[in-house]
């Protein structure tokens, strides 16, 4: 049977930066020694904490992650809270690209009464994303394509999490996340704001008068990203968490704001 000690020790020579802490929850979360076994070995080999665990920490929600689904990264904290603080109750959202749920999950949370709708390429993110969020509609396809009519013009809060590594970029990742997460979820094309580009025309239509569109992104790509948004009809701001190095984006509809519409 490994040893805390010993998993400490294989952890480390694999690179593990963080090896105690990684071996206290791997103990914690194998079922059986042999398990425990299992579960060190992929670790060792590269593969991300969180998919080895089976969840991920976010806004002080445990995330359930399957192999191969994007993990949440710690900076789209920043994303989430700054949709919960512009989200009305009782609102309809949407968290395009939305990977595991995550940032649906903790929108849900915190706001009451939300008409949450979650969307993905990746049918093994969709999967996941209804385990995570079981009160809300989950779609599986390309961005608004498999979205009801319906929805149009109804959005208060529209989270588009897209890709934005440049294509020639993606050999630089960490192998966890080069090897191990859908190069769908990873890849934004040859300037990586391919997806973004699309949002942005594709939004106005969708979102509600007031509603906005927040997108995460690079600090050197927000001031390009601004200007698509602006270019659509959306009004725009750039926004910075240095603690987690985080940027956002995010664009507003002209028009009154839901949160008074939903105010009775």
């Amino acid at each position: 049977m490994l040893t805390h000690a010993t998993i400490t020790t294989t952890l480390r020579a694999a690179g593990c930066v963080f090896a105690e802490d990684e071996a206290d929850l791997l103990i914690a979360a194998a079922g059986s020694p042999a398990a425990l076994t299992a579960m060190v070995a992929r670790r060792a080999g590269g593969h991300p904490l969180e998919q080895v665990l089976g969840w991920a920490g976010f806004l002080g929600h445990r995330i359930a992650l399957a192999p191969g689904v994007f993990v949440p990264r710690r900076r789209t904290e920043f994303l989430a809270a700054t949709a919960i603080s512009l989200t009305p109750p009782g609102a309809t959202v949407l968290d395009l690209c939305c990977g595991s749920g995550a940032v649906a999950v903790a929108l849900a949370a915190a706001v009451p009464g939300l008409e949450v709708h979650a969307c993905d390429l990746d049918p093994a993110a969709t999967a996941c994303a209804r385990g995570n969020l079981p009160g809300a509609t989950i779609h599986t396809g390309d961005l608004f394509a498999p979205l009801p009519a319906s929805l149009r013009g109804r959005l208060a809060t529209l989270i588009a999490n897209t890709p934005y590594v440049p294509t020639g970029e993606i050999p630089f990742l960490p192998p966890e996340a080069r090897d191990h997460e859908p190069r769908s979820a990873l890849d934004g094309g040859p300037d990586g704001l391919d997806l973004q580009r699309r949002v942005a025309a594709e939004a106005p239509v969708w979102l509600a008068p007031g509603g906005h569109l927040l997108v995460e992104t690079s600090l050197a790509q927000a001031p390009v990203t601004a200007a698509f948004f602006a270019g659509n009809g959306l009004t725009s701001r750039i926004m910075e968490d240095e603690a987690l190095g985080a940027t956002i984006v995010v664009g507003t509809r002209p028009g009154r704001d839901p949160r008074s519409q939903l105010v009775s």
